[in-house]
């Protein structure tokens, strides 16, 4: 992480107290009824608390845009391993802090598989968000999909879905009731 000089902490610092003040100080009046230019004529605990409600909104707003800073590097091609290099902690660190700051890119053909089982056939499709559907007939003659636009996270739960709609249309289930 790259450090600060004397001088800029010191200039940062002032930003920081020279933006929090109104808020602070709008909290403080919304509080007391008092106008904003006589914050400082409140109970010193209630004035020193309203300052602290004003960084906690100063707080959240920084994680968020700090969230924003990580999507956008990692938009630009940013690994979790930077991104966390950066911050001062671990690329794991940075995956459970910002979950979503890297997205893996869609796979750019579309992956199949068939399932030849109880004499019939699925067709496994991996969608381009990722998630699995499948589409069958059964030894039967039924034709099968995925319900309701379903899409599976894995190919294996697909397939068994799919192999559970083959089981029900086997050959030898024809004719039963």
């Amino acid at each position: 992480m790259p450090e600060i000089t004397r001088e800029e902490q010191v200039e940062l610092d002032k930003a920081l107290y020279d933006a929090v003040n109104p808020l602070a100080s709008a909290i403080r009046s919304r509080a007391t009824g008092l106008p904003a230019d006589r914050m400082w004529d409140a109970d010193p605990v209630a004035v020193a608390l309203s300052v602290l409600a004003a960084w906690r909104t100063v707080d959240a707003e920084v994680k968020r845009l700090t969230a924003n800073a990580a999507a956008t590097a990692g938009s630009y091609g940013a690994s979790y391993e930077q991104l966390g290099a950066v911050w001062g902690i671990t690329r794991q660190g940075a995956r459970k802090k910002w979950p979503d700051a890297i997205t893996r890119p869609a796979p750019s053909t579309a992956r199949t598989s068939n399932l030849e089982i109880f004499g019939g056939t699925a067709e496994l499709v991996q969608a381009p968000s990722g998630g699995w559907n499948w589409t069958g007939k059964g030894a039967d003659g039924a034709p099968g999909a995925a319900g309701d636009g379903a899409c599976y996270a894995t190919a294996e739960e697909a397939a068994a879905h799919a192999g559970a709609f083959l089981k029900e249309h086997a050959a030898d289930a024809v004719g039963r009731p």
